[in-house]
């Protein structure tokens, strides 16, 4: 028995139907992303499934004692409101009552009257008699598992530490099945990899929508697509349901040019005239009329966004250059501790820390806005700057959409050639309808892609971007890599989007702890890997004792060894210092700045290579160790 049913849903804003006689099903266990293009529904859908959308048509059905959880996509508690109230806030009854018995608690530490005792003591009956108390201890485990401090205001907290709280508050009811909207929003990559982990021990439901490709890789069990009012199931991966969804829209896409080509031949025919209202022609005529039908019913899938950037004169070959910075607010902690780095022309860097590490600083100072405590920057020369706002800062809510861009005119200048403001929108997906709306009635997918229209119709020669795949839709993402990856300019980008960090940027600027920043070659992958191997070649040396050095003149122990296994002895140190020659090879050619310009082949081949020279090489260490300790 399912613990969500859907059948025969319809929903539809105005004109345009959302959800057109669909039908679902989710069962416990499973993990389903619900995926689609921004604004198919996806989050109506949901919204039909916790009973705040009601539908036009069709019913839905949740299984009855099930506990139903939704982290929206929105957060909108008060900021006066402690962090453990909101998260208590999604149990029911127990929830308000544990509220109430904080309160008067806090209160009465500030008025110990009589009044508030005995209020006290009857919440503590209350709480008894509710088994609340349990609850409680459930509500602190979330909270130490999120790393939230409940006294916390959430009125004091970042969106990142919102976005944790309100997460908290959906787990703390221990649902059968739980909705996300965009979970990974404003979540930092430790946080996102803390809720997988989570996620893929998760007993219940899941349903959620996701953009982060590597967060559906690792979760979805089944991929459910909203695409013009119509649901698809496809089980398996989210790669399987690549694969098969490109196959499926080339045999639509067969399917409606024959239909096409086949229903201009029968409009020619009719056009002939006397002969088609013979008698004997009349069903013909009837067949055509249901051909128009048909037509007029097939919603075409909606267009794809064309980012171009408007290409800024060269900048000189060193961008940014900084020595042992070091940077503090007032007489507070180190942001920024020691850090030397160069950052040369079409180099593109990725930025990665926690919430509150500092990179919206460091940003601030490798571009000057701020300058360092100690240490110094050089900026090079004919630095032409555009820059996105993790908070879309510069989009001013009153404005229309149309003057967002234009800025009161109607044409801009891309790549040296006029075009009409309306026209570059309509690259964005904004249809005319939309341009004069305010900037205030935009979803986040579209206010993120206006900010791109504005961004790129300036010419810049070094791109900024802080967060900026927050609420698009994939294809719109794989998109804008792609205009990256060709970008000639320099690029500095600050995501927690680790797919998109791989397939874009060259190198990594990595905060790690008490102001410390390392600096990398290659994107997220990269960094993980290198940062494992730094570790092992860190441990103690007393964990590395029991290997002796390795000698050519090494005397060699034969006691109880055959002649074979004194031979093999024998050749052993000459076999490890090939190892050895050959892995500092390998290491020093993917430290290369131009290492990752090769084939994608030629680099997993490298790192493929390493990884088994490293396994022959500690192979060799323990039968050497072995045969030279034989008594």
């Amino acid at each position: 028995m399912p613990l969500i049913r859907l059948e025969k849903a319809s929903l539809a804003f105005g004109h345009r139907p959302l959800l057109d006689h669909v039908d679902l099903e989710v069962r416990r266990g499973e993990r389903v992303c619900l995926v689609g293009r921004n604004g198919e529904g996806k989050s109506s859908l949901l919204g039909a499934v916790t009973g705040r959308v009601h539908l036009d048509e069709g019913s839905v059905f949740v299984r009855p004692g099930a506990r139903v959880a939704w982290l929206d996509q929105e957060v909108t508690i008060d900021g006066e409101d402690t962090v453990f109230d909101v998260v208590a806030g999604g149990l029911p009854e127990q929830g308000r009552l544990l509220a109430d018995y904080h309160h008067v608690a806090a209160a009465l530490a500030h008025d110990p009257s009589a009044a508030n005792m005995q209020r006290l003591e009857d919440l503590q009956h209350r709480l008894e008699a509710a088994d609340a108390w349990q609850l409680e201890q459930r509500v602190e485990a979330v909270l130490s598992r999120l790393g939230l401090d409940g006294d916390v205001l959430m009125g004091d907290l970042s969106g990142g530490w919102r976005r944790r709280a309100m997460l908290a508050r959906a787990l703390a009811c221990d649902p059968d099945v739980l909705l996300l909207d965009e979970p990974t929003n404003h979540l930092d990559i430790e946080a996102i990899t803390w809720l997988e982990e989570f996620m893929a021990e998760y007993a219940g439901a899941l349903l959620f929508i996701s953009h982060d490709r590597a967060f559906v890789r690792r979760l979805a069990t089944r991929i459910v697509e909203l695409d013009r009012g119509a649901l698809s199931s496809w089980p398996g991966s989210y790669d399987d349901y690549l694969r098969l969804k490109s196959e499926q829209l080339e045999v639509e896409a067969r399917h409606n040019a024959r239909f096409d080509k086949r229903l201009s031949e029968e409009e020619a025919w009719i056009r002939q005239g006397i002969k088609a209202r013979r008698t004997r022609n009349e069903g013909r005529v009837r067949a055509l009329e249901a051909m128009r039908e048909e037509r007029r019913r097939r919603r075409e899938r909606g267009g794809v966004a064309k980012l171009r950037l408007e290409a800024g004169e060269t900048s000189g070959k060193i961008v940014v250059e900084a020595e042992d910075v070091t940077f503090a607010y007032g007489d507070g902690e180190a942001v920024v501790r020691g850090l030397t780095t160069t950052v040369l022309r079409g180099d593109r860097i990725g930025i990665i820390g926690p919430n509150g590490a500092g990179k919206s600083t460091l940003l601030k100072l490798l571009l000057g806005d701020l300058e360092p405590t100690a240490g110094t920057i050089k900026r090079g020369t004919r630095l032409q700057v555009a820059y996105f706002d993790q908070q879309r800062a510069i989009l001013d809510p009153a404005v229309s959409v149309m003057d967002s861009v234009g800025d009161g005119r109607d044409t801009v200048t891309i790549n040296g050639r006029e075009k009409h403001v309306a026209g570059y929108l309509r690259d964005f997906l904004f249809p005319p309808e939309r341009l004069r709306s305010p900037v205030s009635t935009l979803s986040g997918g579209e206010r993120n892609r206006l900010l791109l229209a504005r961004l790129f119709a300036q010419p810049a020669n070094l791109l900024v971007m802080d967060e900026p795949t927050n609420d698009l839709d994939v294809e719109t993402l794989e998109l804008l890599e792609e205009l990256l990856m060709d970008y000639s300019g320099t690029l500095l980008l600050v995501s927690h989007d680790r797919a998109f960090l791989d397939n874009v940027v060259t190198g990594t600027l990595v905060f790690e702890g008490d102001g410390k920043v390392m600096d990398y070659v290659g994107g997220y992958t990269d960094w993980q890997r290198q940062a494992v191997a730094q570790q092992a070649e860190d441990l103690p040396q007393a964990g590395i004792a029991t290997k002796k050095p390795v000698s050519k003149n090494i005397q060699v122990k034969t006691p109880k060894l055959s002649y074979k296994e004194q031979r093999e002895l024998q050749a052993l140190p000459g076999l490890i210092e090939v190892l050895e020659t050959e892995q500092a090879k390998l290491e020093a050619a993917i430290c290369d700045p131009g290492f990752y310009q090769q084939t994608k082949k030629a680099v997993n081949d490298t790192f493929e290579r390493l990884a088994t020279v490293k396994q022959e090489l500690e192979a060799a260490f323990e039968r050497w160790e072995s045969l030279d300790y034989t008594d």
